[in-house]
């Protein structure tokens, strides 16, 4: 039976759409495949991890009889790759085997029976679904996916809490020495609910999501979350546990107050992190009446020193950051002028974007 007889970017494209969380080494032998199905003449492509499960359906021709089988997703992709993108390749099944043909090549591959395949149990019940476009998204997770914690004990910082409520969608992430909130206006209104999604959703997401006005549809059980966009279906089990109070972390009314440049302060930072060594990452900054001083040395005893021209009139501050902190905000950022807010050389700094409530980073600061 022919599976699918289509070009090479077609058949590509499809399958690294779900390979992306398949992992080549796992205790289960079948979560390295791809359980590919027939079903009403398109082809139905299936991954899953166990707690992620994406899923796609496109038609790729070839016969439409019902099939369904798994194979190795990370070789398939491996073969195709080294195929001519307008190459018609075929897929076709015989005696437990796929043999995929593109030209004068020729692959037998080994399968594994479609129901050895472990789909994640979806929960029974999803609260209401509701929609944001694809490109909004995508902005809210690069705003603040940078501050996510990464393998931390405390294992509901490693993710993003989603919050929505009335017409707002909210995103914020901390690994507990900073954190970044995010947010948008939805056009419809949506009943307060509150989940923890997973670093792996989030980094897997923002490789899917497309910057076009298209929607993604978004609906949250108890413990899982499911996504619907271009043919795509993605669910994902939650993280459980109770996220940081985010609006007490927020610091408000700092009195110390500077607009400038965002390019001008970035490329400052990194000058100086190139003085900075792996170990200590720190940077000093000195506010002054009309200059921003940005400082680094290491044990070597070099030094980096910058100085930056702004309007401010507020008092003198010396505080201490690792720079990796400020230079992941500001990397992320699209604006052309940020503002710094201060208290003092020993609370916590606020970075905004003037006249916007949507982004706040929170980074504290660290001795020196």
């Amino acid at each position: 039976m022919i599976v699918f007889q289509s070009t090479q970017d077609k058949v590509l494209a499809a399958l690294q759409s779900v390979a992306g969380i398949v992992e080549r080494r796992h205790t289960l032998p079948v979560l390295a495949n791809v359980l590919i199905r027939k079903i009403a003449g398109e082809v139905q492509l299936t991954t899953s991890d166990l707690e992620i499960q994406i899923r796609t359906q496109v038609d790729l021709g070839g016969e439409d009889a019902a099939f369904a089988t798994t194979v190795g997703a990370r070789k398939l992709i491996d073969i195709l790759r080294t195929l001519p993108s307008d190459q018609l390749v075929s897929l076709e099944s015989a005696q437990n085997k796929l043999i995929l043909k593109g030209g004068k090549s020729k692959f037998t591959l080994q399968t594994l029976p479609a129901e050895d395949f472990p789909l994640v149990q979806e929960a029974p019940s999803f609260g209401p679904a509701f929609s944001v476009p694809q490109k909004t998204l995508k902005s809210l997770l690069n705003q603040v996916s940078f501050s996510m914690a990464v393998h931390d004990i405390r294992y509901y910082l490693n993710g993003i809490l989603f919050v929505a409520e009335g017409k707002k969608l909210s995103l914020v992430a901390t690994d507990g020495h900073r954190l970044a909130f995010a947010s948008a206006e939805l056009d419809v209104e949506v009943p307060k609910q509150e989940v923890i999604l997973p670093r792996k959703t989030v980094l897997e997401l923002q490789r899917l999501l497309s910057d076009k006005d298209g929607a993604i549809e978004l609906q949250f059980a108890a413990n899982q979350a499911r996504f619907r966009f271009e043919g795509m279906e993605f669910v994902t089990k939650l993280v459980e546990g109770k996220f940081p109070d985010y609006n007490r972390v927020i610091p408000r009314n700092h009195p110390n107050i500077v607009i400038l440049g965002r390019g001008a302060l970035l490329a400052a930072l990194q000058r100086a992190a190139i003085m900075t060594s792996e170990k200590f990452k720190g940077v000093r900054l000195n506010l002054e009446r009309g200059s921003l001083r940005v400082a680094a040395n290491n044990a070597d005893q070099e030094e980096a020193v910058d100085e930056l021209d702004i309007q401010y009139d507020g008092s003198a501050i010396e505080i201490g950051f690792n720079v990796s902190y400020l230079i992941d905000a500001l990397a992320n950022m699209s604006q052309d002028m940020v503002r710094l807010e201060l208290n003092d050389g020993n609370s916590s700094a606020l970075l905004t974007i003037p006249d916007n409530e949507h982004f706040k980073y929170v980074v504290m600061p660290m001795r020196i």
